[in-house]
């Protein structure tokens, strides 16, 4: 029960701001652009996030290969295997990007201090700059093969990721006011793609329950299926192995949606499953915490 409570604490706020969004533009009389806003987020808020994250959780990459090497593996082999299937009922590279990145950030972090104990987070951090470091660089790269395969190179929230990395061990030689800065401009970051998803679902509506139901499972198989031979080949402690199960079977994060609108890749479709997956978070990630802390 304490569980479930401390779930409904995270994941409550993510659909009241989503509904708010879902709410206002509901009772606009004319079509609510949300393009405009959804771009300078990518592009502005977004990397403001990253680096701020970075700055201020140092992270040294070569620390526990381990841990890193099952943090690479949980979304790159969720990507391949579900590359494999056939017919997935919207747009492949929209399938694959939703189903490979978890929401690590805002549903992630929080639940995993709760349910591992705070002084997991050096380890939850690392999870969550792996977690961006292929979302704003694999992740991309497929989203933008319409196009352009280095496109995803002109994407400032990589040089955001890269910059973080690099400065963070100088962190104390940044002036204060900078810091701050950053540090605002990140924070609107997240509130801002739930508001905009609300506004894309309240314009399209979720019109293909059992396809988001469907997809979701797969996701989810997906993850199980990977987590077999991460856990079987690779020298994890118990610690690792909890943060390693619950990171794969996260429900999918909010900013494939925000991506899959800014290069056009079925932003209606990606926005009907990704609420969806929160909804069945609901319930997954409840068990998926028990599973861990009963038998490993």
């Amino acid at each position: 029960m304490l569980m479930l409570l401390t779930l409904l604490n995270i994941v409550l706020p993510v659909f009241a701001i989503a509904a708010l969004g879902f709410g206002f533009a509901r009772q606009q009389s004319h079509v609510a652009h949300m393009s405009f806003i959804n771009h300078a987020n990518v592009m502005v808020f977004c990397p403001a996030l990253v680096f701020s994250a970075l700055l201020n959780n140092p992270v040294d990459l070569t620390r526990g290969w381990p841990l890193v090497t099952a943090g690479v593996l949980i979304y790159i082999v969720p990507g391949i295997l579900l590359a494999l299937v056939r017919n997935p009922g919207m747009s492949r590279q929209a399938f694959v990007v939703t189903g490979m990145f978890r929401n690590v950030g805002n549903i992630g972090i929080p639940l995993m201090m709760l349910a591992y104990g705070k002084d997991q987070l050096g380890d939850i951090v690392l999870l969550f700059v792996i977690t961006n470091l292929l979302q704003f660089s694999l992740g991309l790269f497929v989203l933008s093969s319409g196009s352009s395969r280095w496109e995803w190179l002109r994407n400032p929230n990589v040089w955001a990721a890269v910059l973080g990395l690099l400065l963070s061990s100088q962190r104390d030689r940044i002036p204060e006011f900078v810091l701050t800065t950053v540090d605002l401009v990140g924070q609107i970051a997240i509130p801002l793609m739930l508001f905009g998803l609300g506004v894309r679902l309240a314009q399209d509506h979720l019109e293909n329950v059992k396809q988001a139901l469907r997809i979701n499972v797969m996701y989810l198989l997906a993850g199980v299926l990977t987590l077999v031979p991460i856990l079987w080949l690779l020298p994890l402690s118990q610690d690792w192995t909890r943060l390693i199960i619950l990171s794969a079977m996260l429900p999918p994060a909010v900013l494939n949606y925000l991506l899959c609108e800014l290069y056009d890749v079925e932003p209606r479709a990606v926005a009907g499953v990704v609420l969806m997956g929160n909804v069945m978070s609901l319930a997954v990630i409840p068990l998926v915490v028990w599973v861990t802390l009963t038998w490993f």
